[in-house]
């Protein structure tokens, strides 16, 4: 008996020592993991084309900036990089992004939840561009108290939005008319950033406003449009060398 209790004893304190292992161990790693996420956005976003500097330039010093390219150009990410840089320096209360519920040839159907849980399958690119430069606790944080706000395009006629920095992405898949709404939402000491490719767009090509809006606001005062490229692709080579082909 006394055997059987000695061995009992000692196989409870091996098992004992691997579940804490397995468990308290494995929860240091991803501790570890987040913090070193959470401090990814410290760091400097350089361009990496003279499109990019441009873009990045017109933001800077622009109250409307329309950034006009195809996919992989660092369209969105540059404006969101722009956006938490001027919240953490105060230039501006709170972040607004906006964005069309329009699928890219899916229909997904009803979705659960509220407005966020809703809008997050179209606001992901956004999300993760935020994660990167804020780190998921400040994201979650500045989510829930409302310095970052979800506008969906719809709710967005008859506000005025000061002091905040308006991201308008997906701009192709607005019509004329909703573009012309969303602009005329710009208020006192804030940035408007539309981004967007007319030749990416999920309406009929007639429909889509992008295209129109960037040609009229073109060379005026106030007003930056920055047409990026095939060169100006940051992501895989083949992305680039696809949209020349495609």
């Amino acid at each position: 008996m006394a055997k059987r209790a000695t061995r009992r004893a000692r196989v409870e304190t091996v098992e004992t020592g691997r579940v804490h292992t397995l468990v308290f161990d494995a929860d240091r790693k991803p501790a570890r993991a987040v913090e070193e996420r959470d401090q990814r956005y410290v760091s400097t976003v350089k361009p990496r084309s003279d499109n990019q500097r441009r873009l990045m330039e017109a933001i800077e010093s622009n109250p409307l900036t329309l950034a006009v390219g195809p996919a992989g150009t660092g369209k969105t990410y540059l404006a969101i990089t722009a956006a938490v840089e001027a919240l953490e320096k105060g230039r501006i209360a709170r972040i607004v992004l906006s964005r069309p519920a329009v699928e890219a040839g899916e229909n997904l159907g009803y979705l659960p939840g509220n407005m966020r849980d809703k809008l997050d399958p179209y606001l992901r690119p956004l999300y993760d561009a935020l994660n990167d430069r804020m780190g998921a606790k400040r994201l979650r944080s500045a989510l829930d108290d409302g310095t970052i706000e979800i506008a969906p395009v719809a709710f967005m006629r008859g506000r005025t939005l000061n002091n905040a920095f308006v991201l308008i992405d997906e701009a192709q898949n607005c019509t004329y008319g909703q573009l012309k709404m969303l602009l005329t939402r710009l208020g006192w000491h804030s940035t408007m950033v539309l981004t967007g490719d007319p030749d990416q767009t999920d309406l009929l090509p007639e429909l889509s406003g992008l295209g129109q809006i960037a040609t009229r606001l073109d060379n005026q005062a106030d007003i930056a449009v920055v047409r990026l490229g095939q060169a100006d692709v940051v992501r895989h080579p083949l992305v680039g060398r696809m949209i020349g082909l495609l």
